[in-house]
């Protein structure tokens, strides 16, 4: 079993992209699906929205 998280900006735990560890992404409205992410792919997502802004 995955254990999805959501952003805790997200009020009410709905309406939002919600992450699963070594599994992908998935939109909180459609539950049953999501989108395959390698963890190297998901790492250089974060480090380039963590790099954002910087010179």
């Amino acid at each position: 079993m995955v254990e999805w998280r959501t952003s805790s900006y997200t009020p009410n735990g709905q309406d939002c992209v919600a992450v699963g560890r070594g599994i992908g992404i998935r939109d909180s409205k459609a539950p049953a699906t999501h989108l395959p992410v390698s963890p190297a792919a998901w790492t250089a997502f974060l480090r380039s929205i963590s790099n954002r802004g910087r010179a």
